[in-house]
């Protein structure tokens, strides 16, 4: 796909193209419309030709980017579309300075479906040392924190880190009656505060990352 791609956008772009794969996921951004129209046709073509296909509700065409919520409210229409890629919901959003950035959350159901994940094995380790459980999970949470901790991504880290917690304290108090009433929420914070890392982000902007700026 990647040489084919290639060899199309050197014979039939105008525009810029941008193309972002990983396996068999891919995100392409196209400048003009009608061009991002016909690669899509001429990719279904060439997919066919070996027997695969699109997936059908996954493979979209939409307007994102640096205009496209100015070209929408002139059309009367709402926000632009956002889209997921790589565990990200993608977002056309401005900086505090009203400049156009991509905005990168963490999927609603990626997020609930790793929590989900770790209560499970929460409950498995009930009656593990507490502080082998907390090693555990300061470990999950750095793992969660290293690939999720973007910029403008705070809120997704600060909810997965809340959710961590509270399902650590619940899994302490079902251990025993006794437990349950020596488990308050003052001492569980202490415990809290002394293993699970608290969120932050650790990925900079990509002109940081980089070290790029552009100029006209």
């Amino acid at each position: 796909m990647d040489k084919w791609a290639t060899a199309w956008r050197r014979a039939q772009a105008k525009g810029d193209v941008i193309i972002v794969r990983y396996v068999d996921d891919a995100a392409l951004g196209f400048q003009y419309e009608s061009e991002g129209r016909r690669f899509l046709e001429a990719l279904r073509e060439r997919l066919a030709a070996y027997g695969l296909s699109l997936h059908p509700t996954k493979t979209r065409l939409i307007e994102f980017g640096r205009y496209a919520a100015m070209n929408r409210r002139k059309r009367g229409q709402g926000k632009p579309e956002t889209f997921d890629f790589l565990g990200f919901t993608h977002i056309c959003g401005v900086t505090r300075r009203g400049r156009f950035c991509i905005r990168r959350i963490t999927m609603r159901k990626r997020l609930r479906r790793k929590l989900k994940e770790v209560k499970a094995e929460l409950i498995k380790r009930m009656h593990d040392p507490v502080e082998e459980v907390g090693a555990w999970l300061a470990s999950v949470i750095r793992g969660f924190t290293n690939y999720h901790g973007v910029p403008g991504n705070l809120g997704a880290l600060g909810e997965f880190y809340t959710q961590i917690g509270r399902h650590w304290r619940w899994v302490i108090r079902r251990r025993s009656h006794k437990a349950k009433a020596r488990w308050t929420w003052e001492r569980f914070y202490r415990l809290q505060e002394q293993w699970l890392p608290r969120p932050r982000i650790v990925h900079p902007y990509p002109d940081v990352r980089f070290g790029a700026k552009y100029s006209r």
